[in-house]
């Protein structure tokens, strides 16, 4: 497949470029100190990627600890309400700590423990990273401090109090809008005052080379696991693969298992309560080039150039951001970005709750109420959605907010 001359069938082996850029976006800017420890993390990932034992140890851990792989399921009551058109979904919310997030964070605290590090640094939003992270450090004997935005941390009661039973040190982040932006800045801070003896482990395919690589790398379990499961179940390939975008690592996480193959991918992103900036977190769809966090990519920006204010009724997503290799993709056409905004959100939540018995993340919620508009505007076919965490940790404040329906 080929889309404005680039070659997916050595996609994976040309992007990204050596320097860590896709395209134009990507690579890596940030102080030269800082720049010093992220060649010390690509060289020790470029030479333990390729050792055996290395792989071996991180396939025992994914069978024998996280549960994988996880299923697909039928839902086959919600594809009534839809039409004709097949629902599945891959159930990241299976996998231990109940979403995708420890796929990379498995992989981050096992290349920490092969470099000596003694501790691992990281953000939270929706704090899925943050409990993946330190469930990591609990199984690796490793020190953990996540750093957490004020408004989240009341969001997501839940996941605080499993971050802290883990053993977690949970820095709450008061600056500027108390969310996932501001949390990032200040993990980065205290990286750059212990990077001797720690290492940053970002929660997605965002940030400085090598972690849009790293992490999607780590994450592309999905799509192998996702893309051999479909064909055994149904002796072809979805038409369509949905999955939500914030900084986006679920979603190239799925989206590498289909690149190279004849259906289409779509990005979802939340448009929150409108399409006014500040209203919503889609980046993609109304942003425009820019550096932040260390990266070259799409975001969202205010009047004078800077990070926009950004918001999401999940806080996974509210991001003013989404990583380079999502800008390249859609840059080329080969994935669509939309959007669906809260209320869509929250409705697809009870929904799939009611119809199918499984509570989605918020986050994932939206990718569940973009695969239901797309079924109906489709006369046949499949979808398959990444249900890329549970809602455990969302529904004290769904109820509190929506009521149950």
């Amino acid at each position: 497949m080929n889309y404005n001359n680039v070659d997916f069938d050595t996609y994976f082996k040309n992007y990204p470029d050596k320097s860590g850029f896709f395209g134009k976006y990507g690579g890596s800017f940030i102080p030269p100190e800082l720049q010093n420890a992220m060649n010390e993390i690509t060289d020790a990932y470029y030479s333990i990627s390729k050792s055996g034992k290395f792989i071996s140890e991180l396939r025992r851990i994914r069978k024998e600890f996280q549960g994988r792989p996880t299923p697909i399921s039928h839902l086959e009551r919600l594809s009534s309400k839809c039409g004709n058109v097949q629902l599945y979904v891959k159930r990241e919310d299976l996998n231990h700590t109940g979403a995708h997030k420890l796929n990379h964070c498995m992989g981050e605290a096992l290349l920490a423990k092969y470099m000596g590090k003694k501790k691992i640094i990281a953000e939270t939003g929706a704090g899925q990273h943050g409990v993946a992270l330190a469930t990591a450090a609990a199984y690796f004997g490793l020190e953990c401090d996540i750093y957490m935005g004020a408004v989240d941390i009341k969001k997501q009661a839940p996941n605080v109090a499993r971050m802290k039973i883990l053993g977690a040190n949970v820095v709450e982040v008061t600056d500027g809008l108390q969310t996932l932006k501001e949390a990032v800045d200040a993990a980065f801070m205290a990286y750059s005052n212990e990077y001797k003896d720690a290492i940053y482990c970002i929660g997605s395919v965002v940030g400085p080379h090598p972690f849009p690589m790293m992490v999607r790398d780590f994450q592309s379990i999905v799509g192998i696991e996702a893309r051999e499961q479909f064909l055994e179940m149904t002796d072809e390939l979805p038409d369509a693969v949905v999955a939500c975008v914030g900084g986006g690592s679920n979603a190239m996480g799925i989206f590498s298992g289909f690149l190279n193959d004849p259906v289409d991918i779509y990005g979802v992103e939340p448009l929150g309560r409108g399409e006014t900036l500040g209203d919503h977190a889609a980046s993609l769809s109304y942003g425009s080039e820019g550096i932040m966090h260390g990266f070259n990519s799409i975001m969202l920006k205010d009047e004078n150039g800077e990070p926009a204010p950004v918001y999401s009724v999940a806080s996974g997503l509210d991001y003013p951001s989404s990583g380079p290799e999502h800008a390249f993709l859609h840059d080329l056409g080969r994935v669509k970005y939309d959007t669906v905004n809260d209320d869509e959100t929250i409705d697809a939540f009870y929904t799939l709750s009611r119809l199918e018995g499984i509570i989605p993340a918020i986050e994932s919620s939206h990718a569940v109420a973009y695969a239901m508009k797309l079924a109906k505007q489709m006369d046949k076919g499949s979808i398959l959605i990444n249900l890329s965490g549970r809602g455990d940790k969302d529904m004290d404040y769904i109820i509190e907010k929506y009521g149950i329906r």
